[in-house]
């Protein structure tokens, strides 16, 4: 077996990433205004990202549906000279999440080689089916919900009623609600999340044994880089919530009816992943400002070592200013 020697791990980098844009939004924590929050966390990402050693491209950006000025679709990231890569970003997942002051919301990024991160297009929803190490090769997207249920719940050796589903709580959800009731599982319903509920149904202790229904298609890209590293499964479906929304992902080329699986979402273990609380949540703290600066806890994950950290962050704002055109007051 030939042995390389330890190179760059990428994702360290990008934990500075991460955290710069969850420092910088925990600022708007409960101030009810999503679009200052959302805009303060993508201006000090995008500055951080100026400092990696890359030649990356946005696959998965803040995309048209966001109207975003900065770390859109298509553009390009990093000092140019470097490994070319494919960028995922959602600076804050859960922006009313973090207006209202709610657990959960997160600022998360992944990174693969070029060519390998799925590229939803104009697709904005899919519909997702994640489950945990225990039950990958045992679920079907297409089956009925009690089957699911049961093959989970046989997986993990528990009872069906034992169970806990991760679903937003949104309109579209009404029949997979009755469903899951039906059979006796019980439901968390989150009104926004969707990425920190996918990982929550793989990371053990959460208390989310599946993440079932409907969410946004670049979260599910974002969500499925870090499941393959931490070994659960991933099914999505395309799911346009709009007869203009179909006809755009018809004209792009997309099949509704396919199943994409984990491979089809991110071809490549050379995954990097970051992620950093920005409020409390589950499995991640969030932003605790100490006067003189902050403490973040971020994920971090390697997809070629499988190598997942937890890093707890002690951060001096008078001297992080010194170096930095990023705002931190």
């Amino acid at each position: 077996m030939t042995r390389r020697q330890p190179d760059r791990n990428l994702a360290l980098d990008l934990a500075r990433v991460t955290e710069a844009a969850a420092l910088a939004s925990a600022r708007w924590l409960g101030l009810g205004k999503k679009e200052d929050g959302d805009g303060a966390a993508v201006d000090a990402m995008r500055i951080s990202f100026n400092a990696m050693a890359i030649n990356g491209r946005v696959v998965i950006g803040e995309g048209e549906k966001d109207e975003a000025p900065m770390l859109f679709n298509g553009e390009s990231v990093g000092t140019g000279v470097g490994p070319r890569m494919d960028i995922a970003v959602d600076p804050v997942e859960g922006t009313r999440l973090l207006a209202n002051g709610r657990p959960n919301a997160i600022s998360v990024v992944a990174m693969t080689p070029e060519g390998s991160m799925y590229d939803p297009g104009p697709a904005y929803y899919m519909n997702k089916l994640v489950v945990p190490p225990e039950a990958v090769g045992m679920v079907d997207i297409k089956d009925p919900v009690a089957r699911t249920l049961r093959k989970v719940a046989q997986a993990k050796n528990k009872d069906v009623r034992d169970l806990v589903v991760f679903v937003l709580d949104k309109e579209r959800h009404e029949e997979l609600i009755a469903d899951i009731r039906a059979t006796g599982a019980r439901i968390q319903l989150h009104t926004d999340g969707d990425v920190a509920g996918a990982l929550m149904a793989v990371i053990p202790d959460t208390g989310i044994d599946i993440m079932m229904g409907t969410g946004g298609t670049p979260e599910g890209v974002l969500a499925a880089t870090a499941i393959r590293v931490l070994g659960g499964e991933m099914q999505g479906m395309l799911d346009p919530q709009s007869e203009e929304e179909k006809a755009r992902v018809k004209e792009a080329g997309r099949d509704i009816k396919q199943v994409l699986k984990m491979e089809d979402l991110v071809s490549s273990d050379d995954i990097f992943f970051a992620a950093t609380g920005i409020t409390d949540g589950v499995f991640l703290k969030g932003v605790d400002f100490t006067g003189k600066g902050a403490k973040t806890t971020s994920l971090v994950m390697r997809g070629l070592t499988g190598t997942v950290r937890y890093v707890e962050s002690a951060h001096r704002f008078d001297k992080l200013m010194r170096i930095s055109s990023i705002d931190y007051d």
